[in-house]
């Protein structure tokens, strides 16, 4: 079986989401035995151009890293009906709202919200200061939901709290300018925030350089991005990517394939955060108690997270 991966804006290497993905598709090579191929695109027609080239070279699968592989896929599972596809974030809207993918492409998204209300909530159960930060990439409803779980959580603790909150830009580069995210930090953590979370791919590595800097506190995205600032990253909200990727290439394999859309969130596992032995010296057992009650609640429906603010239109 052959599965194909195009990476997304930043590529692999990013020690974020697109090495998530990898990880993901390295497992499905080592324990599944397929046979795995990437694709590393530059600008616009490269990505539709990579997946055109997977589908006509008859992969039995191919996967699209990211939003923004959302149009391009839609169309080409038309075209390809008998090759299997799958989209990390899809999301394709036209006038009418979501549209819905064919039934060869699976549509893997997460309620990132959720994830992100629990490291607000920690991030405001540890903040001296009772400020918090948020930088985002680009300035998308996706990176919204982010921002919008982590405020209700910082909020579910501290209703006094403040957050404040930054974009680096409304195009894809946005996710890739440390310098932007160093900048937006530093601003942040002269605003009187210590802890600020970035949902902004290698633009994060910025907001880490800028932690260090100022003896302040960052928290990772999409994977355990510990190793970037030791000391400097009090969790990782983790997106659990290569779960997904992982898991579409066994249904695949064990002819169990489904399209449509498969949501991960705290109940299915899809959406966490890092506690081990680097930051159990950070976090006391007090407030990791009340994080993981907060877990409970919204597994149990008895929270809902927002997955958008009324600032964005919501």
């Amino acid at each position: 079986m052959r599965v194909g991966l195009v990476f997304d804006i930043g590529g692999r290497g990013d020690k974020s989401f697109n090495d998530a993905a990898y990880r993901g598709l390295e497992r499905a090579a080592r324990e599944l035995g397929v046979v795995a191929e990437y694709i590393e695109p530059g600008e616009g027609s490269d990505r539709e151009s990579g997946l055109r080239l997977l589908a006509a070279s008859g992969f039995d699968l191919v996967i699209g890293v990211g939003f923004i592989f959302s149009d391009d896929l839609y169309q080409i599972a038309k075209e390809y009906p008998h090759v299997h596809f799958a989209c990390i974030d899809y999301a394709k809207f036209d006038a009418h709202g979501f549209v819905v993918p064919p039934e060869n492409l699976v549509a893997l998204k997460f309620r990132e919200e959720e994830g992100s209300f629990l490291v607000g909530a920690l991030a405001a159960l540890m903040s001296k200061s009772h400020t918090v930060g948020f930088v985002g990439g680009m300035d998308i409803p996706l990176i919204h939901k982010f921002e919008a779980g982590y405020k209700a959580g910082v909020r579910q603790v501290c209703p006094n709290c403040r957050v404040l909150s930054g974009y680096a830009g409304v195009t894809a580069d946005a996710f890739r300018n440390p310098a932007k995210g160093k900048e937006l930090a530093l601003a942040q953590y002269a605003g009187a925030a210590d802890i600020i979370f970035p949902a902004a791919g290698s633009t994060g590595l910025g907001v880490f350089e800028a932690a260090r800097q100022e003896h302040r506190l960052a928290i990772g995205v999409d994977s355990d991005q510990y190793a970037e600032a030791p000391g400097s990253i009090l969790t990782s909200m983790t997106k659990q990517v290569d779960v997904s990727v992982f898991e579409t290439v066994r249904a695949l394999k064990e002819r169990r394939f489904v399209g449509g859309v498969r949501t991960f969130g705290l109940k299915e596992n899809g959406v966490d955060y890092v506690y081990d032995a680097h930051n159990r010296v950070l976090i006391p057992a007090g407030v990791r108690a009340q994080v993981e009650a907060l877990r409970k609640k919204i597994i149990a429906g008895e929270i809902v997270v927002p997955d958008r603010e009324s600032s964005h239109g919501g």
